[in-house]
Parts: C-alpha cells; sequence; structure tokens
C-alpha cells in the first residue's frame, strides 16, 4: 500500500508539475540609468522611530515608460560613482482568466508592480493587457543582472508593445463627451464632460467654447443659450436668493433678468418677458407601515405627488398658477410670439391601452382662454408649435388620432414604440400623418424657425441618424452625419448649424458640427484620443440573411485581433432588449468589442420586432412574446455558422438582459443550439411580470396589445419560460439586481428554483441594492467579470476564472 500510495503522489507530482508553464521575458521597455542619493540625515531614525531603508529611494522614479528604449542585455545599466535606479516594463497580454507567479533574479534591490500595485506572491490577472513593472536599485560600481519569468498553468504573451484589445477599461473609465449645443450664431458651443476615474467617480463639467478656434470662453455647469445670437442664461442661488442672469459669450458681462425667483424648473419665453415655473405639490400621505395602495402605479415613490406650473412675470415679479386639480399639468410648449402656452394634464386611464392619457390646451395668455385641442389621446408623447404658431408637430405611435398613421398587415397591432410625427392644424384639429411609409422611428424632433424644415433624430436598422423633412411630406433628406450611431444632438430654431455627439461600432463618442446649409459636417472634438491611443479594435463586418417569411435579417459580427481563419473559435449571440434594435454603440453595457478581444466571434443579431425597420416588422413584437423572434435568432444563427465555418458550431453563448434577458430564457426551451446562456433581468413568467414591475402592465400593452392574462391565458403560460422549464437543458447563468423595479428579481428566482428542482445546470448571481441597470462601479465590475467568466467556462472549457469569483461551497 505504501509504495502504491507513493506512486500516486509521484505521478501528481509530475502531473502538476508538466501543468506549469514558465514563460523566460527576453526583452522589456527601459528606462534609466539614473542617478540617486541618500538623504541627508540630521538623525538615524525617522519620526516613527525607524531608519532609513534604501529601498525608498526607489520611490523617486514613477512608472512611465513614454522615454523608453528596448532592452535585452542581462546586464544591468549602472554607474561607478552613485547608487543607480532603473525601471524596466513588459506587458502581459492574457485572453483568459490566469493565476501566474513573477520571479526575478538580480542581485540588485529591487521592487515588482502589475498594473501600478506592489505584486503579489501569485497574481490573479483578469483577461486584459496587465504592465509588469521592476525598478531596479545597484549599489555604487556593482554589476548587477537581471532574469525574469513567468510560471502559470496557461502560456503566457508577453510584449513591449501597450497595444491591446478594447477591454472594460474604455467602457468604465476616461473622459467622454456628453453633450454638445451650438449657439444659434454658430459661433460657440457648450459641452459637458464626465470624467470617471478607477473609483468609479465621476467629475462632470461643462464648458463654454468658440467654435473657430476651440479657445475656452468659460466654464461653468447649468448654463444654457437663449433663443438668438450667442447669449445665455445661468441661475444663481448666492445667500439663499435664487436669481437669472444672461450674458454674452462675446464679453460675458452678466445682466439680472430676475431675482427672487419662486422654486420650480424654470422655462423662458421666447420675448423673455415671463417664466414658466413647472414644480410638484405632495400628494396626500398614510401610515408608512400599514396603507392602501389605490392605484397600481401607487406602489412607485412619489407617485401621488402632482406637478403643475406658474407664470412668472419678469416685470412685476407676479407668479400666478396656470391650472389647479388632481391631475399632472404641464407645460408642453411657448409659442415663437410668446403669446400661447401648449399644456398638457396627464392622467390614469386603467380601463384603457395604454394607462396614461393626455388632454391638451392652447392658452392664450391675451384673452386669458383655453381651448381643448386634443382629448384622452394615449398614444401621443410630444408636441411642439410650427414656426407661425398655426400648428403642432406630434410624435406619436402609428394608432394616434384614430390609427391614421398605421402601415401594418391584416391582423397585426402596432408597436407603441415605433415612433412617427403627425402635423395638427390648430385651426380645423385636422390631423395627417408625415411617415406612415417612412420606416426609420422617429426619436426627438426641431421645427427650425430658419428655414420652416423638421430636422429629426431616427432609429433606423442598428444605426441613429438625421433626417429633414419638408412640412408637406413630399421630401425627406438623410442628413450625412460621420457617427454611425447620434447619441445626442442640439439644433437651435433660429440657427445654420447642428451639434451632435455619436459614436460606432468601432469608434468612441466624439462631437461634431454640420452646416446645414451646406449639408457637411465635420468632427469638432475628440476627448478620447489620448485614451484610446493604444486601442485596437476588432473588425466588425455585416451580415444579412432572409429568413422563412422573406424578411431581410439585418446583423453584423465582430473577428477576434489576430484572427486566424483556420483555426476554431467560439460564439456569443447578443440581440435586443425592450423593442430598441441593437445599435452600433462601442461603449455599451454589453460591449462587442471587449467580448471580440477576448478570442470570441460575436454575431449580433436584428431579429423580427425591433422597431426602425417599418411598422410591420416591428408589430411582430406584440401578442407572440419571442416567438418571431426566437426563429429569427435560431435561423439566424444556423446561417452564419453555416457561412462561417471557423465558427466552433458545439460551442456558441448567448448572451440578452431586460426582455433579451427573456428571449435568453425563452430561446433555451425551443432550441438545443447554445452551449450555454446568460439572462440578466430577465422575465420568466410573463403573468408574474405583468402585475408585479412597476411597468410591467403598462409594457404589456406594448408587447401584449389587448391581451391579458383573463383573455389569453394560453400565451400567458405557452410563452413564460417558466412554464416550459423541463425543456431547458443548457447551462443558464441568471443576474438580477435585488432592487430592479422594472422586472422584479422574482422572476430570476422563479426560474433558478424550477432548474433545481430538475436538476439542471443553473447559477444564480443577484447584486444587491442595485435596479434594472448596475450603476454601482465596483459591483458592475463584478457582475461583467461574472459574465465572462460564465463564458470562458463553457465556451472554452476553462472554469478557473469561474471557481475564483465562485468557489464550490459545498452546500448541496
Amino acid at each position: 500500500m505504501k509504495r502504491v500510495s507513493l506512486l500516486i503522489s509521484l505521478l501528481l507530482f509530475v502531473s502538476l508539475s508538466f501543468g506549469q508553464v514558465t514563460t523566460k521575458v527576453e526583452s522589456f521597455n527601459h528606462c534609466g540609468p539614473y542617478t540617486v542619493n541618500t538623504p541627508y540625515f540630521t538623525d538615524s531614525l525617522g519620526v516613527k522611530g525607524k531608519a532609513f531603508d534604501e529601498k525608498n529611494l526607489m520611490d523617486a522614479l514613477s512608472f512611465s515608460i513614454e522615454r523608453s528604449t528596448p532592452f535585452s542585455e542581462k546586464l544591468i545599466p549602472a554607474d561607478e560613482n552613485e547608487k543607480t535606479l532603473n525601471l524596466f516594463s513588459f506587458y502581459i497580454n492574457n485572453l483568459n482568466f490566469i493565476k501566474a507567479k513573477l520571479k526575478v533574479k538580480t542581485s540588485a534591490e529591487y521592487k515588482a508592480f502589475v498594473d501600478g500595485k506592489p505584486v503579489t506572491p501569485e497574481m490573479k490577472l483578469e483577461p486584459k493587457q496587465h504592465r509588469i513593472d521592476i525598478k531596479t536599485l545597484s549599489k555604487k560600481g556593482a554589476t548587477d543582472s537581471l532574469s525574469v519569468s513567468l510560471s502559470s498553468d496557461k502560456e503566457i504573451e508577453t510584449t513591449l508593445s501597450p497595444k491591446h484589445g478594447f477591454s472594460m477599461d474604455e467602457v468604465l473609465y476616461g473622459k467622454n463627451v456628453t453633450s454638445a449645443r451650438i449657439s444659434p450664431d454658430g459661433k460657440y458651443i457648450i459641452v459637458g464632460y464626465s470624467d470617471t476615474d478607477q473609483t468609479g467617480r465621476s467629475l462632470v463639467s461643462t464648458q463654454m467654447r468658440e467654435v473657430k478656434s476651440n479657445r475656452l470662453i468659460l466654464e461653468k455647469n447649468g448654463i444654457n443659450w437663449l433663443s438668438n445670437g450667442n447669449e445665455f442664461y445661468y441661475e444663481s442661488n448666492r445667500g439663499g436668493v435664487r436669481r437669472l442672469y444672461k450674458a454674452s459669450a462675446e464679453d460675458l458681462t452678466p445682466v439680472l433678468i430676475c431675482e427672487n425667483i419662486p422654486k420650480g424648473r424654470i422655462t423662458i419665453s421666447p420675448d423673455e418677458s415671463y417664466l414658466i415655473l413647472t414644480d410638484s405639490e405632495e400628494g396626500p400621505k398614510e401610515d408608512p407601515n400599514v396603507f392602501q395602495i389605490v392605484y397600481p402605479d401607487d406602489r412607485q415613490p412619489g407617485w401621488r405627488n402632482r406637478s403643475f406650473i406658474t407664470k412668472y412675470d419678469i416685470k412685476t415679479g407676479v407668479n400666478q398658477r396656470i391650472a389647479f386639480g388632481t391631475d399632472n399639468f404641464s407645460l408642453i410648449d411657448i409659442s415663437h410670439d410668446s403669446k400661447k402656452l401648449l399644456l398638457g394634464s396627464y392622467h390614469n386611464r386603467i380601463q384603457k391601452r395604454p394607462s396614461r392619457g393626455i388632454d391638451v390646451f392652447l392658452l392664450d395668455l391675451n384673452t386669458n382662454t383655453i381651448d381643448t385641442l386634443i382629448k384622452d389621446e394615449g398614444f401621443v408623447d410630444a408636441l411642439f408649435f410650427s414656426p407661425d404658431d398655426k400648428q403642432l408637430l406630434v410624435a406619436g405611435s402609428p394608432e394616434a388620432f384614430g390609427k391614421i398613421g398605421e402601415n401594418l398587415e391584416e391582423g397585426q397591432t402596432a408597436n407603441i414604440y415605433d415612433k412617427q410625427l403627425f402635423i395638427f392644424d390648430i385651426a380645423t384639429k385636422g390631423v395627417r400623418c408625415l411617415t406612415k411609409d417612412f420606416n426609420p422611428s422617429v426619436d426627438g424632433v426641431v421645427w427650425s424657425v430658419r428655414d420652416n424644415q423638421i430636422y429629426a433624430q431616427v432609429t433606423e436598422s442598428e444605426y441613429s441618424n438625421l433626417y429633414r423633412f419638408s412640412p408637406d411630406g413630399k421630401k425627406i433628406v438623410k442628413l450625412p452625419t460621420s457617427a454611425e450611431v447620434v447619441s445626442n444632438w442640439y439644433l437651435p430654431k433660429n440657427g445654420q448649424y447642428l451639434s451632435y455627439t455619436g459614436l460606432g461600432a468601432s469608434s468612441p463618442k466624439k462631437s461634431y458640427i454640420m452646416d446645414l446649409k451646406a449639408l457637411k459636417d465635420y468632427m469638432w472634438e475628440d476627448c478620447t484620443q489620448q485614451r484610446y491611443k493604444d486601442v485596437v479594435m476588432n473588425e466588425c463586418i455585416p451580415y444579412t440573411f432572409t429568413n422563412r417569411l422573406g424578411d431581410k435579417i439585418e446583423g453584423r459580427f465582430y473577428l477576434p485581433n489576430g484572427f486566424d481563419p483556420n483555426k476554431q473559435y467560439p460564439l456569443i449571440v447578443n440581440y435586443y432588449g425592450g423593442c430598441s434594435p441593437t445599435t452600433r454603440s462601442l461603449e455599451s453595457r454589453y460591449p462587442h468589442q471587449y467580448y471580440a478581444s477576448l478570442g470570441y466571434v460575436v454575431y449580433v443579431v436584428q431579429p423580427s420586432g425591433a422597431v426602425g425597420f417599418g411598422q410591420k416588422f416591428s408589430a411582430r413584437h406584440v401578442e407572440t412574446w419571442g416567438q418571431y423572434v426566437a426563429d429569427d435568432i435560431i435561423e439566424g444563427v444556423k446561417n452564419f455558422c453555416k457561412d462561417h465555418p471557423y465558427v466552433n458550431s458545439a460551442k456558441i453563448g448567448c448572451i440578452g438582459a431586460s426582455y433579451g434577458g427573456f428571449m435568453t430564457m425563452y430561446l433555451q426551451t425551443v432550441t438545443d443550439i447554445f452551449a450555454c446562456a446568460v439572462s440578466h433581468a430577465g422575465i420568466s413568467n410573463i403573468a408574474s411580470y405583468w402585475g408585479e414591475g412597476y411597468w410591467g402592465y403598462s409594457y404589456g400593452h406594448v408587447a401584449s396589445g389587448e391581451s391579458y392574462p383573463w383573455n389569453n391565458p394560453e400565451m400567458y403560460t405557452r410563452q413564460s419560460p417558466l412554464f416550459n422549464a423541463d425543456k431547458i437543458h443548457t447551462p443558464l447563468l441568471l443576474l438580477h439586481g435585488t432592487a430592479d423595479t422594472n422586472v422584479p428579481h422574482i422572476e430570476s428566482i422563479q426560474m433558478f428554483t424550477a432548474l433545481k428542482m430538475l436538476g439542471r445546470e443553473v447559477a444564480f448571481v443577484e447584486v444587491k441594492g442595485e435596479n434594472h441597470w448596475i450603476l454601482d462601479y465596483p459591483k458592475r465590475i463584478k457582475w461583467s467579470n461574472t459574465i465572462m467568466a460564465w463564458f470562458q467556462k463553457y465556451l472554452k472549457d476553462d472554469p478557473s476564472w469561474w471557481d475564483e469569483l465562485y468557489p464550490n461551497k459545498y452546500l448541496e
């Protein structure tokens, strides 16, 4: 027995030894040599009672390789007469989580660092580029050598180049532009920035700059343009007195508009004679421990509060309430001549679809008379005065105004999120639709006073574009934007220039300016240039197929850096959540460039039901709960694998969030093509989500149409993944914030419990205190690592990262 045990021990030792891979570092980036001197001693001990440690001399050299030169000699550069300080650096590029040990051999004193932190006996390196720094301190005239090696159970790639793939660091940290608002005269621009450090703290700033020279004019938060020229306004609350000032960008001399302003959000009239103040008042209170819910939305904090508006006369200081009642009341728009107010009264109507309606009123300030323009309309979202104040530009769903904007097949119900444009005539109350045959979905609009044209941002397939419409609907022009996804745009009503921020599948967010006469734009600023200078983007390629219904299903895919078509790669598939397509946004919560940088092929598919492809396409989201979407995803994945033989069809993972999380669960009940799946904040039981989520029943009006648990119980059960849990055999990761008010985390708990009872491979990770999105930075980092560790476990057959994050607790 002893001999057998000894043999087993020897075999185990040999196996473990062979499992370690040693990588010798042959060359370094080098800074130095630098001479350093010990300090002048006034005492042998410091304030803490300790003698000076010469190792502290190494702190004199900060990390830098900007002035470095390649170094491959064994001897460390030295000075015969002084102590010598050197810095040696190299990089590790790892596509998987690894544990590694750093071994340094030198007769010099040294300190070693990884990513700026002291090296631990065993480094745990997440998949990305890591920098190793070794500081050495040689004595006078010493001849020291340097030998460095790394040992791990995986091969380690070392390099002297800082070039690296897109990582979560690019998503989370650094300076980004958040908004760009050009002045009406086009000479100045107000730009918003957010700069996030490694702790997740963001510094928000606002700068006014001259467009031509990029010269800084003013740095001040809360500044906004007035309607003409380059005048701007801002608030001051010094001494507890609320004041409103304006100034010109040319001389910045402040001019007091008014003071002692009451509470409320300020809107300045075009003629600057009055302010409209929007405020709210608290509703009735009850015992906070035992109280009655009077309406489903009463569960939401602040639902009982009601908004109201007042008109504050700048000359007299008189502040009058515009309307009084139990409904929310708000300002929609002010006429260009400042003589009329467009007002909205919002009310709940639980018996109708959708459950929120609006009454729209026109208030004539000269006569103090009110005209009711629209009554109990549920499908209208935004309204604006035309330049002559005789018409309204209305954004709403196809079903607005008696369904005059619908363009559907027989039997279809319009997708409420597919937005259209309407022109409403104030005198006749007649309405016509501008975009009935226009496939993109409208997101935001401006009716220009300068040229009487309507400008709109739209969702168009996986892009976000800008368009110009003539008011008669006869001419539609796509504006030539340089960004694939317009994320924020601003057009002064009297301006010739439009400003916007935008990004793409392979480019970070930048700010742009467009000349609307010449229809040309140019990049105005790229504040990410330094941050992205060493980032190597993965190739992004369009992929389109025709599905069984004859529809063109669009999408794209990303190839890993160093792609070799003769190799086999795992595949990650991503799809939309809600009804919006998965846009070509680089810095998203599900960063496709990051996935590809870790050695995955990434396929983004735009299945049926998404807006931006036409009403018939988006209507397939309604009253189907996954049927069309799943068929398109499955068909797309099979076609993609057939067309791209370098994809390992046995190693395909999928990921989605919210409705996409529902789709992740639903897909596993109808197909076995996935090796693993990830669902964040997914819906497992349509009926429980409908009744429990803050917006469950209202989103039901989008996705379920006129189907409810009592008139279509079959859909609520047949399409719910929970009721089909026994069909799931794919390893499934469920992620959920415990404070999710949109999709309560009971949705993941139910599915987790079911799959555990069925003996299936499932993991459930809760993120304490987080809502529908994971916003806390430390939690978001671990949440992201959890996703990639799950994929590494099942798509690369490497559970090391998952086991490090979630070691086996032996509780089962």
